[in-house]
């Protein structure tokens, strides 16, 4: 089983619009990252679930529309501040693959625990519009690629 883990697209500051909708950045970044891996990662997630934010719902949607239409839905538990330990319980008992699409420091701690089975170590460094791929075995959890917005710009 995979498990894509994806930091929401950069979004607009919440003085500029509340409801922090995609900045045009964030929009191109995901564009560029989801364009990338519909041509190359076989196979691709049965199902994207993510927070319900705005930000979120649009990144997913854009990672949907990329690989031709993959089922997108709103699930309870990714929210930023939310507990880890029960994603990694549903995650446990899956065997499809599945991309979530949420927020830090959530994603952050959900792959410490599934990793190094530790929600306080940082195993990943997540960046917006960026996907960790991970493959659940038979004795836990590995990284398997990472990609972000820097692949394509650079660092800052």
């Amino acid at each position: 089983m995979r498990l894509y883990l994806v930091q929401h697209g950069l979004a607009k500051a919440e003085s500029e619009d509340s409801n922090r909708p995609l900045s045009d950045q964030g929009r191109e970044d995901v564009t560029r990252a989801a364009g990338f891996l519909s041509l190359f990662e076989k196979p691709r997630p049965a199902k994207i679930l993510h927070s319900g934010k705005l930000r979120a719902q649009q990144t997913a949607g854009m990672f949907s529309e990329a690989w031709g239409g993959i089922a997108v839905e709103k699930t309870l538990d990714l929210a930023p501040n939310d507990d880890p330990s029960v994603w990694a319980a549903h995650l446990a008992s899956m065997n499809m693959d599945v991309m979530l699409v949420g927020h830090l420091p959530y994603l952050r701690r959900l792959a410490g625990l599934l990793i190094c089975g530790d929600p306080d170590r940082e195993a990943v460094q997540f960046r917006n519009g960026g996907v960790v791929c991970m493959e659940k075995r038979e004795h836990g959890w590995t990284l398997l690629w990472q990609i972000n917005p820097t692949l394509f710009y650079g660092e800052d």
